[in-house]
């Protein structure tokens, strides 16, 4: 029974939201606002109070157990719960949203901004691997990389000419191929949602 109930609430959720699609009624409307903008922000918090108590029993494992890294596992936990403090005290004595503020501002942004630049070290490295020209593909993605790139650089009378063909790669090809992607991920989404509704696809119900 167990297994029963949920592939039943989804059979019938995932065919009255497919149906509902087609019923131009003000009604169905509603229905549909309430389900998919609503109900997503409630169920938004039940997942992030999940990920909180994760993070927190994961860490205290860690931290019980001296595992590697251990340390970092107490900067996570007291930066997850100092930022949490202030923000709720911060809430009802706005005067304390100030540290709350100021570690934000002097702490998460540059920690996000490292993280960011070190992105494109290896986004660098990534391009060096994947444009080698080994084959005749790898040529023609090497040869449509360096053009692309090259009409962000000011090159004089070579500007123009290197721009209408940068304009022609991007809007004819690679438009091309990214609508055959789209397709195809939309085919399957589709395919997916069909497999769940239909309780073919169980993952989501655990090993048990």
């Amino acid at each position: 029974m167990k297994r029963q109930v949920p592939l039943m609430i989804i059979f019938v959720c995932g065919v009255f939201m497919a149906l509902q699609f087609f019923v131009p009624h003000e009604k169905s409307e509603y229905l549909y606002e309430f389900v998919a903008l609503d109900w997503p922000p409630i169920i938004g918090v039940f997942a992030m109070m999940l990920g909180v108590l994760s993070l927190t029993r994961v860490s205290v494992t860690k931290i019980k157990r001296k595992s590697d890294g251990w340390g970092y596992s107490i900067v996570t936990l007291l930066g997850l719960f100092a930022m949490s403090a202030f923000g709720i005290v911060g809430y009802y004595y706005p005067p304390m949203m100030t540290a709350f503020d100021w570690q934000f501002n002097n702490v998460m942004i540059p920690i996000s901004a490292t993280m960011f630049s070190l992105l494109a070290f290896y986004i660098a490295s990534a391009a060096y691997r994947a444009f080698r020209a080994r084959s005749v593909l790898a040529t023609i993605l090497l040869v449509a990389a360096i053009i692309v790139m090259i009409r962000f650089f000011p090159l004089g009378p070579m500007t123009g000419a290197v721009g209408k063909l940068s304009d022609w790669i991007l809007n004819v090809p690679n438009l091309a191929a990214k609508r055959a992607i789209l397709i195809g991920v939309g085919l399957g989404i589709v395919s997916t949602a069909l497999k769940v509704i239909l309780g073919i696809e169980r993952s989501y119900l655990g090993k048990d």
